[in-house]
């Protein structure tokens, strides 16, 4: 149970720095773009909040389901499946999004363009055999 509390408490040290410096933090993420993603969770209906890598292409917003390349998919994703509708902080925006994971022939198309800007992302897809999905979140 403590590699959960030792997650949960990095989260919440990303969040704390994300909302201090208007959506900016560093370390392992400096540089990176980010937003913070509100889910409702699937079986305790609380709302659970991720700090997330995000990448916008053609003017839309998606984020990527990688839990750094692990066999299963991460809690946000099974929460977004379960209640697409989602609330993200972006910078100093926040708002409502629906989220829309990306049926398999459009995620192929765009999984490169995703890996040309953050190459990390290959590396998470080849040490696991689950295909990491791709959600665009729309605003509501």
């Amino acid at each position: 149970m403590t590699e959960i509390s030792d997650f949960k408490s990095f989260n919440d040290g990303i969040v704390e720095e994300f909302r201090a410096n208007d959506g900016k933090v560093g370390g392992p993420f400096e540089g990176a773009t980010l937003l913070i993603l509100h889910t409702t969770g699937a079986k305790s209906g609380q709302t659970r909040l991720s700090p997330l890598a995000y990448f916008e292409v053609d003017g839309k917003i998606y984020i990527v389901g990688s839990f750094a390349g692990a066999d299963k998919d991460p809690a946000w994703v099974h929460n977004l499946r379960a209640n697409p509708n989602a609330h993200i902080e972006l910078g100093t925006t926040e708002y409502d999004v629906v989220a829309r994971e990306l049926p398999r022939a459009e995620r192929d198309g765009l999984y490169p363009k995703v890996v040309e800007r953050a190459p990390v992302f290959a590396e998470y897809q080849a040490k696991t055999s689950r295909i990491i999905p791709l959600f665009e979140l729309e605003k509501a």
